[in-house]
């Protein structure tokens, strides 16, 4: 198993942090789409690098055409020289259509169709095939010399599709080179809905297909290292947990109740209060909680089967070399 780290959502500038990902001995650096474009961060970031994975996890498919995105992320890939992994997924309805103005409709069979196209664009510009992509959602029909960019010999980067539920996942295996497991996931939900789910995409054989696990962890050294940490993942566990989207994780485990709580404080604007509602029982069912090393050996034991690399989920200021460690020990791949 891989193990990854991430840009921290407010970092507009990831050069630093992307340097000491790589010194640290990290396989990969993720950016999200969160308060910044995650393609704009991975630029600066393959220019302070030479060896690590450079992903987005996610750049919203939707709120871009997938000739934008096309552009961008072969741009990235030749930037990086053939390192960048274009993570994408959905959002939901309302952030696309209500704060990127972007339409939105039936988001499994139309993820299914961009990424098609993506490829589509991509084997015009790589391998001088007609660009003649016409679908329900998206039509691709024309592209000339002078926007046809130079070859950059890195071919077409590999895309990995984010979900959760079993028609978006089920996507994914079909069309995807690999499968962006949401933070919002407990083991349980993994082995039983997930990974049928991205079986039956690729027809039962799951060989060679990336799977990306993004766990919460909550450890430190210190107590007060530990109460922040736990205050954040319960906060950000809360706040998935509210969202309608998700809702089939929580039922899996007999947890729709509380889902219904949290959104219900959601649409009060009371997020602050939120995170004091997620017991124990669903905290450890969704991270590894434990001093690093711990930690590090949990993450082994529930995932080192399935995940072929895992960046570390901490919505908290978690110390670097505090992180370090988990990774090597997760990276070693031994539990005992």
């Amino acid at each position: 198993m891989k193990v990854d780290t991430t840009v921290p959502a407010g970092v507009l500038d990831p050069r630093g942090a992307a340097e000491r990902a790589e010194r640290d001995g990290y396989d990969g650096l993720w950016t999200s789409e969160i308060k910044h474009d995650p393609f704009l961060g991975l630029s600066l970031a393959a220019t302070a690098t030479r060896r690590i994975s450079l992903g987005t996890a996610i750049a919203l498919a939707f709120a871009r055409t997938p000739m934008s995105t096309a552009v961008l992320a072969n741009d990235l890939q030749a930037l990086s020289g053939g390192r960048l992994l274009l993570g994408l997924g959905s959002q939901i309805r309302a952030h696309i259509t209500r704060r990127f103005s972007m339409p939105w409709s039936h988001p499994a069979p139309r993820m299914r169709e961009y990424i098609l196209a993506l490829r589509a664009i991509w084997a015009c510009w790589h391998e001088g095939a007609p660009l003649e992509f016409e679908g329900e959602f998206y039509q691709h029909t024309l592209m000339t010399p002078m926007f046809t960019p130079e070859p950059h010999g890195h071919g077409s980067p590999r895309v990995l599709l984010a979900g959760v539920g079993p028609a978006m996942t089920k996507v994914a295996g079909e069309v995807a080179d690999g499968f962006l497991c949401h933070g919002f996931t407990t083991e349980a939900y993994l082995r039983e809905v997930t990974l049928p789910a991205l079986a039956a995409g690729r027809g039962g054989d799951l060989d060679g297909f990336e799977i990306v696990g993004s766990p919460f962890v909550v450890t430190g050294r210190t107590e007060a290292e530990f109460a922040a940490a736990d205050s954040a993942v319960r906060g950000q566990i809360a706040f998935y947990a509210s969202t309608p989207a998700y809702r089939s994780v929580l039922e899996k485990h007999g947890w729709g109740a509380l889902g219904d709580e949290l959104h219900t404080m959601s649409k009060a604007g009371r997020w602050t209060e939120m995170g004091s509602l997620i017991p124990d029982e669903v905290l450890h069912a969704f991270a590894v909680v434990g001093e690093p090393a711990e930690a590090g050996r949990e993450l082994v034991r529930r995932y080192g089967d399935v995940f072929t690399r895992t960046p570390l989920y901490t919505p908290y200021a978690a110390d670097p070399e505090v992180l370090a460690e988990v990774a090597g020990v997760a990276r070693t791949g031994v539990v005992a």
